[in-house]
């Protein structure tokens, strides 16, 4: 396997990309903590925590349905409570910053 250099302007780079402007929001159900940007009304982006797809009540009961979850299908209730975080003025729309 061929290793790479990660120079620290990468490094700062991946977490700009990845982690700029991310507002933890808390499922109301469960109490998944997720990482949560919303660049348009459109687009939502989510970072799970750990432990929190394993968490999520939703997720759980699709997986014990035979063919399993489709990995792309939300959860209603994080959805839910990601839109109270927006109504509520926690989560901002739009990429004023470019990411």
């Amino acid at each position: 396997m061929t290793s790479f250099r990660v120079g620290d302007a990468t490094r700062a780079d991946q977490e700009l990309y990845t982690r700029a402007r991310m507002v933890e929001v808390s499922c109301g159900t469960c109490g998944a903590l997720v990482g949560v940007k919303k660049n348009s009304d459109q687009h939502t982006s989510i970072q799970w925590g750990e432990g929190g797809v394993e968490a999520c009540e939703e997720f759980a009961a699709l997986a014990a349905r035979p063919g399993g979850r489709a990995v792309h299908a939300p959860c209603p209730r994080l959805a839910a409570s990601i839109a109270a975080a927006v109504d509520a003025g926690r989560v901002e729309i739009g990429a004023t910053d470019g990411y």
